[in-house]
Order: structure tokens, then sequence, then C-alpha cells
């Protein structure tokens, strides 16, 4: 599960090791992804409070860390090639510090609205290094063109790293089949892919569930081995929110507070094999050194058209 904007309302309470168990333990899910909140709607974002969104993020790795689950780290940004040395020293911060832990994926750009896979790619170039220096194993998850949607761009001219996934984005009401044979296309040439967010309504967030268009992309998904990480746990009032209003953390698992979507998204998680759990790891403090069982670690070769998280 996918939790809200880091920085934006209803976002930020949600930020907390509670809500990361309640998702693992009553959404059987294995992976929650952090998006990190960069700029726009006023006063807020990593760009003007870097401490404030760190510390948030600092708090979810941690839970999920603590709960055995993975966690995605994402730059939650439409333009992130206009703040590409922010990037650069977030990510190499979070690499140094929990770059030891199979649980980290990185996710460096959420959405690009750029139809333009070289900026993409010039901008993935500069900030993976950065990673790398520290985390040589990790998978690292690189946005594609026209707000993730355009992986086929990606796979004629991909990177030269290795453990890179390609992010593909959709929402039922309004990506449909010409966005599935894009994802075939670029599976097809043997690129990664990672759907680190989706939703069973409208990108929106207005309208109301197209149940016939969730179930073909989530077949489509699971044909293809894709992991794919819905989008959101929150309370805002909107089609793809998992809560309804005045929903706490206290109260994600409770059927009563779930929306047409989250209770959807929940049957299908309680009905699929979410794979294996990481190990739990009781964490004090932040900078522990503490390394990871062999065991306990992510398969992290990347087989051809195949992921390994759901």
């Amino acid at each position: 599960m996918s939790l809200f904007m880091s920085a934006v309302d209803p976002g930020p309470k949600f930020y907390n090791a509670e809500t990361v168990k309640h998702i693992r333990d009553d959404w059987n899910s294995n992976i929650v992804r952090a998006a990190m909140w960069i700029t726009g709607y006023g006063d807020i974002g990593y760009l003007l409070h870097p401490e404030v969104e760190y510390e948030r993020m600092v708090t979810v790795i941690n839970a999920a860390i603590e709960y055995g689950i993975y966690v995605i780290v994402d730059w939650h940004d439409y333009n992130a090639e206009n703040h590409t040395d922010q990037a650069i020293k977030f990510f190499a911060n979070i690499s140094h510090t929990f770059g030891s832990y199979p649980h980290i994926i990185y996710e460096i750009y959420n959405e690009p609205i750029v139809n333009n896979w070289t900026v993409v790619k010039n901008y993935a170039k500069q900030v993976i290094p950065a990673i790398r220096a520290n985390d040589p194993n990790n998978i690292i998850v690189v946005g594609t063109p026209l707000w993730s949607q355009s992986p086929d761009q990606a796979a004629n001219d991909p990177l030269n790293f290795t453990n890179i996934a390609y992010t593909l984005h959709h929402y039922a009401a309004n990506y449909k089949q010409s966005n599935r044979d894009k994802a075939a296309y670029a599976i097809s040439k043997g690129l990664p892919l990672f759907v680190t967010e989706y939703g069973v309504a409208d990108s929106s967030g207005n309208g109301s569930i197209n149940y016939d268009e969730a179930t073909l992309w989530w077949d489509f998904d699971d044909e293809h081995k894709l992991s794919y990480v819905n989008w959101a746990m929150d309370d805002k009032y909107e089609a793809d929110s998992a809560l309804i209003s005045n929903t706490n953390p206290s109260q994600i698992g409770d059927p009563s507070r779930w929306t047409a979507s989250g209770k959807l998204v929940n049957q299908k998680y309680q009905s699929t094999d979410q794979g294996d759990f990481l190990i739990q790891i009781p964490i004090t403090p932040v900078h522990s050194a503490l390394q990871i069982a062999q065991n306990g670690k992510m398969v992290h070769a990347l087989k051809k058209h195949a992921m390994f998280v759901n």
C-alpha cells in the first residue's frame, strides 16, 4: 500500500509505525510506499522543509524494517530534473543510513510529466550513482514519461545499471488497453516493470470504481509477475482512497472504515499469495549498523519479466 503525499493533508497523520503495522497485519501487504512530497501546495514539502520530510520518511522506513516488510522510498516529484541536486543529497543520505537493509527500494522519480525519456534518463544517470556508492544491490525504480505511463520509451533506450526497474502507473477508469499495450511492449523487450502506484478508479480521484478495468489490470500484472502498490492508505474524500473520512491510524484494520476502493483492494490482497515477508528487526537507533541475516534478504537479481514483491 502507498501512503498519501507526506506533507499534504491528510497524509502526515499516517506516517507512523501504527499505520505500517496495520498495512502488514490487516491488508496482507508486504510493502509500504512512503511518498515524500517535494514541492507545491504552499509552504510545505521537502524543498522548503527538508528536516521535517526526512524525519517522516525515516519513521516509515524504521517501521518497515521493524515489521519485516519492504518500503519504497519515493521522491514524489513531477519535475525532478529541476531538483537533481536535492535528490542526489537525499538519496545519498538514505542509502548511507539504510543501504545495508534489504527492505529498501528507491523510487527516484515518481511521475515525470515530461514526454521525453532522454530528460528522465539523464536525471537518473546522476542520481543512481549516489545510491550505488552506498548500496550496490537494492532495487532502484525509475519513473517513465507522461506520468509513468510510458515504459515503452525506456525499453528502447534502457539505463546501463544493475538492479533497475521502471515505473508503470495505472488507474482503472482512465488508463486502459493502450497503456497495457505499451507495458506489454516494454516487457517484450526485457524491461523489468514495477507498478509503484495504481488505483481502481480515476487518477484524478474523481468518479467511481471501474471494476472491469481494475480486474483486467490485476490480471495483467499477475500474468507478468509485476509488483503493484495501491494508492492510497488515506482518508481523503476521493474515489481512490482506502479509508473513509475522519479515519485514524488505529482504525485502519476496521472494515467499517474502508471505502469501496479499500474493500476491493483488501479483498484482492487477502486472496493473493504475497510471497515471503522479511524478518522483523528491532531498530535502535536510526543509525544502527545491524546487518540482516542472509536468509532474510530480498533476491536482488531481477529476472527477465519478473519482479518479486506484491
